[in-house]
């Protein structure tokens, strides 16, 4: 973690990547996603008078995806601080060439550090159970490109994976690909303080207190209502081609002044 004496000052803000960086699952009244970008943003806005945001995340994308439709757009922008995290649904698809995810992920790190003041790279979250354990080794190998290009490039990087918090099943949504609302607040603190700013919750990695686990006819609802809603339909994107994220646009596809909820 970085830390400063005096607060960075940035003025600008754009996110690349994928549902991640889109906020899904923190759902807020009105349907659309929040996540920890937005709250990042206000965070910033309320320190920064004209402080200007850009999300260009799509839900679904893949790495190459991003990096033909959202790369070269968030370079142009030339904003202080551009995150970029990507390469994971490459990384959980049974079939995966992790030699040409690093590639495009190199790629896109050479294309956005010269752009920006501060270019953050992340060691993405990952749910406790057995799909972590099937696709560890391909998230450890995308997360060690990770770390070596921030090296070479000068990026932050801001470990979530290695966060105890962020493994807990009750950080994620019933889809359990996406954090809740908290687990958007924590990653959010996470990359602030990463960024220099001083600590709002200094705890944010320590798990939550711990509470009897679910009963056995609970656990098999909760299976039941996975395989139904979230899993079979994933299967059926997969099996035909498609994606969560076709056709729609960009969050935040214009670096414009951010007015929103600070938190």
């Amino acid at each position: 973690m970085q830390t400063n004496a005096t607060p960075p000052v940035h003025s600008s803000l754009v996110t690349v990547g994928d549902s991640f960086t889109e906020g899904m699952s923190d759902r807020l009244p009105d349907g659309s996603y929040r996540g920890w970008a937005d709250l990042l943003a206000g965070r910033m806005a309320a320190r920064t008078p004209g402080f200007r945001y850009a999300n260009l995340a799509v839900r679904g994308k893949l790495i190459g995806q991003i990096v033909a439709e959202q790369v070269d757009v968030a370079a142009a922008m030339e904003a202080d601080v551009i995150t970029l995290v990507g390469g994971l649904n490459d990384a959980l698809r049974p079939k995966c060439d992790m030699g040409r995810v690093r590639g495009l992920l190199e790629e896109s790190v050479e294309r956005l550090a010269p752009a920006c003041k501060q270019l953050v790279l992340m060691r993405s979250p990952g749910r406790r159970g057995p799909v972590l354990e099937r696709f560890r080794p391909r998230m450890e190998e995308l997360f060690a490109c990770v770390d070596e290009l921030a090296v070479r490039h000068g990026a932050l990087v801001v470990d979530l994976y290695g966060a105890p918090s962020l493994g807990d099943p009750r950080m994620w949504d019933v889809d359990r690909l996406h954090l809740t609302a908290e687990g958007h607040r924590r990653v959010a603190e996470a990359v602030w303080q990463t960024l220099g700013y001083e600590a709002e919750d200094a705890e944010w990695r320590t798990p939550m207190p711990a509470t009897p686990p679910p009963g056995w006819t609970a656990r098999q609802v909760a299976h039941a209502r996975f395989a139904r809603q979230y899993l079979l339909p994933w299967i059926g994107r997969r099996l035909t081609g498609r994606s969560s994220g076709d056709g729609l646009p960009a969050k935040r596809p214009e670096l414009l002044p951010y007015e929103g909820p600070v938190a």
